[in-house]
């Protein structure tokens, strides 16, 4: 009963430890971006949830298609007609892009790898990153219905504390599949074979807890 109970709890320790490596890839992201920024003696950018929402939007704009990632990029105009009302941001508050990071892969890859192999990928990403322009940052990471490909972006914007990307009523909207930094959430399939792969684990876990406790 005692190996049976420990078993148990570590087994749900190491469920809980592997749900939090996938929680939100988006804060993870900015996060990695900001350790960068600072070793190359730039400010830490402010992670604002409106744009890092816009950012998913951005995504989203591409519908799955990762050819058109360096050729292609959304109109202005759906700014404010598209992206700003699906996140609920008062169009009145969007500021101006000052730099964008966009890749797009078939392979899931934790944030740390794809900043460093696929959005920091040649000079011009780097001067993007950082640029002295920017002071806010948002980051978004989706898959393709639940799959690959996918995107990763990061957005950047020169606006201000609390009066850019400002959200409608009570809060940004949080509608899935993605995730986005700035939030406390849990990312929505923003890679969905590890949230299969975590119910599986879970589900073989409890079957083995049943088993032990009969032992």
């Amino acid at each position: 009963m005692a190996i049976a109970t420990w078993f148990l709890f570590a087994s749900f320790f190491l469920i809980s430890a592997f749900a939090d490596t996938i929680d939100n890839p988006g804060n993870e992201l900015v996060d990695v971006l900001n350790r960068n920024r600072t070793a190359h003696k730039a400010s830490v950018l402010t992670d604002n949830p409106g744009l890092a929402c816009i950012a998913l939007q951005y995504i989203k704009a591409y519908q799955g298609r990762c050819d058109e990632v360096g050729d292609k990029k959304p109109a202005d105009a759906e700014f404010a007609e598209t992206f700003a009302p699906n996140c609920g941001i008062q169009a009145s508050t969007l500021t101006p892009i000052t730099g964008r990071l966009l890749g797009c892969q078939s392979k899931y890859v934790p944030a740390s790898e794809a900043f460093s192999n696929l959005l920091i990928h040649n000079s011009r990403s780097l001067e993007i990153l950082n640029d002295k322009n920017h002071t806010e940052v948002g980051a978004a990471v989706k898959g393709t219905d639940g799959g690959s490909p996918y995107f990763w972006c990061v957005l950047f914007s020169n606006g201000k504390l609390n009066s850019s990307f400002v959200a409608e009523g009570s809060g940004v909207k949080k509608e899935g599949p993605g995730c986005f930094s700035g939030t406390n959430d849990d990312c929505s399939s923003a890679d969905g074979s590890q949230s299969r792969f975590l119910w599986l684990y879970t589900l073989g876990i409890l079957i083995a807890v049943v088993y032990a406790f009969r032992l």
